[in-house]
């Protein structure tokens, strides 16, 4: 994501709740004001979005492999605790 130095800064206003409050309490304890705080959670959601929307195309662009009728859930319980179950 690239951002050009000259936008101009923009003011956004939320309105907070108790879990937003919880978070922000979270994000500032280390000193960081609100506004950095609020800043970096919203760039690094972005970040993880973009980066989920990556994998899932390259997922969806991997050739498909042949059913072999096994169940990988049954591989690994049965790793876990044998025949047990």
């Amino acid at each position: 994501m690239c951002y050009s130095r000259h936008m101009a800064a923009e003011t956004i206003t939320i309105r907070t709740n108790p879990a937003l409050d919880r978070a922000l309490e979270i994000l500032t304890a280390d000193g960081t004001n609100r506004s950095a705080a609020i800043t970096a959670a919203v760039v690094e959601a972005a970040q993880r979005r973009e980066r989920a929307a990556a994998m899932r195309r390259a997922v969806l662009q991997m050739p498909r492999v042949p059913n072999t009728g096994v169940s990988i859930a049954d591989e690994i319980i049965r790793e876990r605790y044998g025949d047990e179950r």
